[in-house]
């Protein structure tokens, strides 16, 4: 069958491979007419066009006519059509059909064969399509001329690749809706995410995702086959994941010049295209490699064809022209579309065929079974749905605004997934379509406007949808930034949150970076160096203000560690001494070494400064040219054990340092205690918790224990403890608990006026030093080496208090030397000052060891231990009132009588008990390996002695010879001690001997 109409113009087929420009050189052609038309095979195409025209001419002349969409300006001059919806009978001076070969479509392609047919210009046609077309054309259209267009760049075939490997700028085809999620899905979690593309799309949304594309937030495209059908876009790899494909009715192999029509699109302009498989496609045989590339095909034999010539008097009689037979070899009649079956479905029904009655009826019924499937759920349904619009325009004239209004907001909703929204988008375009007939609603304007407005708001959810699923949005943008090589710009916020062009990437701690933990590993390397790239000024930024920060924003942990605010930029390590650790900053390699170098000296800088401030005492000691000899090797031994020693440790060292040797160290504050030399000033909770720190670097520790809390004078005594802890703490273990080694000093100095031997009890002022309850009390005391012994006893009021006389003497009193500067009489060899009686040492006492020979030493007793100040810091529990608490004995001398006489002479009343202790030095026994005798020193050194202990001498206590106070030594003689002009008990002392 050739062409009925020859037409008065020019007939030309412009034929040729994909990127030749076919379609640009038809707009040029149609704007150089008066008026035109032109047909496209795809809405999506033909609002690209439309757009073109627009921008080149206005919208004022240009029309868009769609099945869903329809914009006529009153001065039309140029139409934008689908090829279905051309206008028929315009009489344009310009028309143009693009994509020609789909002739020979199996469900479209009688439509193509109709306008190829019967479509002219009145001054110009052309067919714009595949070179397979040139015979059917030349046999069908006589008096057509032919164009040639050759491929503006070169079309390879590259093999198969990896999905996540798929080079930037790539189109990755899928014949399925799941197939293509799949992919996108994929490509979100190695590329960053991947834009979606497939004909079922409104424009709206097509062309939201192409911009995701264009605009290079993604580098990937991921669509259906419909990007063959002369989509322009920036593409420069096609992928097949697949080349078998449903079409509608069966799966089949994609024939060789469907594969050129997709993979034609990859090279733009003159830049060269690739196309290859992907996934689980096989490879493409080299026959089919080899058309593609050349482009030679078979050319089309049959085109689809449908009688266009319909006659409505009847139902059966429609039916039977459109299922009319050809006999002209190049046509073949169409299997039945989806317009005939709703049209043999719908005229079955009674009432429909009740309501048909002439060839008006016949025809609104072939109107409304044209209606397209948009839905795409059963030919049933559809039909039902086609059967309802038909009654209500047979009956009413019109389909009616209330049950048009509740189909629409039915649909209206932008909430769902993705699959939801596009189920809602199918079924919009529906009324959409019916909106558009004209005289189908009673207000065309308004429900074009509403259904527009619906499909626009699903469209822009649904595109919302595709790139929260699809996209990672931030990964795509930092990609993009980094390959156009642009200069990132990075915040930071004041939590340290870092965003890198708005996206947030992780956080920034000190001068470390710390990508977002939510990151998948595929999106960690682009993190990283997006992060780099911008974080770069930023740390030089930084690392200038920390180096101008002053000290008080500095600080450290008790595991070392170095901060900055809140912000961990460092730790120390063990230095070559322990009192010079070194500093380590926490630097990423990508600041740079001028960034590492800065931060490193000014936390060493902020080290070297906190202990040359904490430990100012203990460095000023070991500077001090005027310690000498054996003080200046004591000396180093309080330097090396950072200001805290047990006694036990340096007995022999204490013993060898005379007068002027112990008054030069106690200018530097040592204190020679009777368990413990230390320096006051280092007992403090600041320089306790650096010396820590220091000890455990020395130590190598894997982790160091904490510092005890600041102000308690007691702790509880773990065995797990590392050795050396308590001591590093200024504590030293006594039973169950450990006691701040200050307090000990000062407890041992009220012990020494006790009868260590024969007895005695806690007086209301140790148990107020110590904190603690007669219990604790006893336990701790036993952990010192003295026996308890408990008892009860009826508890007696205390007599008033007699007034205090006066000191018989100017003797100072004996206080604890760092408040009084005065050495406490401890009687022992080696101690601060001789002890004022001659007292028997009883064995194994910690100390440093009983004197070779006794010492004379004058004969007045010191006063009695004054009241304590009051405590600084929390105790575990209330110091008991003198002489009102039950763990506290009574007054000595108290006697029973007394007792009940306080209590008005009840003497049937019950007495009131109360608990005691009575302590008395009871050491435990240790070997002695070096064969030294009891009171040589070594074991039994330090120990306490009581004021009525019995006299060195015969066992039993009775002198020998003279009764009067002597001294014997082994050794020389020692030179006479010079006086201590710092000590003020030493000076008392020599007044009394010149007394004497």
């Amino acid at each position: 069958m050739a062409s009925s109409i020859s037409g008065q113009g020019r007939i030309a087929a412009v034929l040729g491979p994909t990127n030749t420009g076919k379609t640009h050189y038809a707009i040029e052609r149609m704007l150089a007419h008066r008026t035109g038309v032109i047909g496209l095979p795809l809405r999506l195409l033909a609002r690209e066009v439309y757009d073109k025209i627009v921008a080149l001419r206005g919208p004022s002349v240009v029309a868009l006519v769609t099945g869903e969409e329809r914009i006529v300006p009153p001065r039309t001059q140029y139409w934008v059509c689908t090829v279905e919806a051309m206008p028929q009978g315009n009489g344009t001076d310009f028309l143009a059909i693009d994509e020609i070969q789909l002739c020979a479509d199996p469900e479209r392609g009688h439509v193509f064969t109709d306008r190829l047919l019967h479509a002219r210009g009145m001054h110009e046609t052309l067919f714009l399509g595949a070179d397979t077309m040139r015979g059917a054309i030349a046999a069908l259209v006589p008096g057509a001329q032919f164009m040639r267009r050759e491929r503006f760049s070169e079309l390879t075939y590259t093999g198969s690749k990896k999905i996540s490997r798929t080079a930037p700028r790539s189109a990755i085809v899928g014949f399925s809706v799941e197939n293509v999620y799949a992919i996108a899905e994929l490509l979100r979690r190695t590329k960053g995410g991947a834009a979606v593309v497939m004909g079922a799309l409104s424009p709206r949304t097509r062309n939201a995702q192409v911009e995701l594309y264009q605009n290079g937030d993604v580098d990937v495209l991921v669509a259906t086959d419909a990007i063959g059908m002369g989509l322009n876009l920036d593409i420069r790899h096609v992928a097949f994941s697949g080349l078998r494909k449903f079409d509608g009715r069966r799966m089949r192999e994609l024939m060789p010049n469907e594969l050129a029509q997709i993979a034609g699109r990859a090279g733009r302009y003159t830049e060269p295209g690739t196309f290859g498989v992907t996934g689980e496609a096989g490879a493409i045989s080299e026959p089919v490699v080899e058309a593609i590339s050349n482009h030679r095909f078979a050319p089309v034999r049959k085109l689809q064809w449908r009688n266009s010539r319909l006659e409505f008097g009847t139902v059966q009689r429609l039916i039977g022209s459109l299922e009319e037979r050809t006999e002209d070899k190049w046509l073949a009649r169409a299997r039945p579309a989806n317009d005939l079956m709703a049209l043999k479905a719908i005229s079955g029904q009674p009432d429909v065929a009740a309501r048909i009655d002439g060839a008006r009826d016949v025809k609104l019924l072939w109107d409304v079974c044209r209606i397209p499937d948009f839905r795409g759920i059963s030919h049933a349904e559809h039909a039902s749905l086609l059967a309802g619009i038909f009654d209500h325009l047979h009956d009413l004239g019109r389909v009616p605004d209330d049950w048009l209004a509740r189909q629409v907001e039915r649909i209206d909703r932008t909430e769902g997934d993705i699959d939801a929204l596009s189920k809602r988008l199918a079924y919009i375009r529906t009324w959409t379509y019916v909106a558009q007939r004209k005289g189908w609603v009673d207000d065309e304007s308004h429900w074009r406007d509403a259904t527009r407005a619906v499909e626009d708001r699903l469209s822009d959810a649904l595109h919302e949808r595709l790139t929260q699923r699809f996209v990672d949005r931030r990964t795509s943008v930092l990609m993009r930034r980094l390959k156009q090589k642009e200069s990132l710009v990075a915040e930071v916020n004041d939590k340290g949150e870092v965003t890198v062009e708005g996206q947030f990437v992780g956080r920034l701690e000190g001068f470390r970076f710390r990508q977002d933990a939510s990151a998948t590993a595929d999106e960690a390397k682009t993190l990283q160096q997006a992060a780099v790239a911008a974080l770069r000024p930023e740390f030089h930024l930084r690392a200038d203000r920390f180096y101008n920060a002053p000290e008080t924003e500095f600080d450290y942990t008790e595991q070392g560690g170095l901060m900055w605010g809140d912000q961990a930029v460092g730790k120390l390590v063990a230095g070559p001494d322990a009192l010079k650790p070194v500093a380590e900053a926490f630097v990423d390699d990508e600041a740079g070494p001028e960034v590492m170098q800065k931060v490193q000296r000014r936390l060493q800088h902020f080290v070297d400064r906190k202990v040359a401030t904490l430990f100012e005492p203990l460095l000023a000691m070991s500077k001090d040219e005027a310690l000498t000899g054996l003080s200046r090797g004591f000396a180093f031994r309080m330097v090396e054990a950072l200001g805290v020693l047990p006694r036990a440790d340096v007995a022999d060292d204490v013993k060898a340092l005379d007068q002027d040797a112990r008054a030069l160290l106690r200018k530097h504050g040592i204190r020679f205690g009777q368990f413990t030399i230390f320096q006051q000033a280092l007992l403090k909770p600041a320089p306790t918790r650096l010396r820590l720190v220091l000890w455990g670097l020395a130590k190598g520790l894997p982790e160091f224990p904490e510092s005890p809390p600041p102000g308690l004078v007691t702790i509880p005594a773990n065995a797990d403890m590392p050795e050396g802890y308590y001591t590093m703490s200024g504590y030293r273990p006594a039973g169950a608990r450990a006691i701040r080694i200050d307090m000990l000093e000062r407890l041992a100095d009220m012990l020494r006026q006790q009868d260590t031997r024969g007895g005695f009890e806690a007086t209301p002022d140790m148990l107020s030093i110590t904190g603690m309850t007669l219990e604790q009390f006893a336990d701790l005391m036993g952990g010192l080496g003295y026996k308890a012994e408990r008892g009860e006893r009826a508890k007696v009021k205390p007599a008033p208090a007699p007034e205090p006389e006066p000191a018989a003497t100017d003797a100072p009193e004996t206080m604890d030397e760092e408040l009084t500067g005065v050495a406490p009489p401890t009687g022992l060899e080696g101690a601060d000052t001789p002890d004022p009686t001659p007292v028997e040492v009883p064995g194994d006492t910690p100390g440093e060891g009983t004197p070779d020979t006794p010492q004379e030493t004058p004969v007045e007793q010191p006063p009695e231990t004054p009241p304590m100040p009051p405590q600084e810091v929390p105790v575990e529990s209330p110091p008991p009132e003198t002489g009102a608490s039950p763990d506290v004995p009574a007054a000595e001398g108290a006697t029973a009588a007394e007792t009940g006489a306080e209590t008005g002479g009840a003497a049937d009343a019950a007495p009131e008990m109360e608990v005691f202790y009575t302590f008395a030095w009871a050491p435990r026994r240790r070997a002695n390996p070096q064969g030294q005798r009891r009171g040589e020193g070594g074991a039994g050194a330090g120990k306490p002695r009581g004021k009525k202990g019995k006299p060195p001498g015969k066992p039993g206590g009775k002198p020998r010879g003279n009764t009067k106070p002597q001294s014997f030594s082994a050794r020389p003689e020692r030179k006479k001690d010079r006086i201590d002009p710092d000590n003020p008990f030493a000076q008392a002392l020599a007044g009394l001997k010149d007394k004497s």
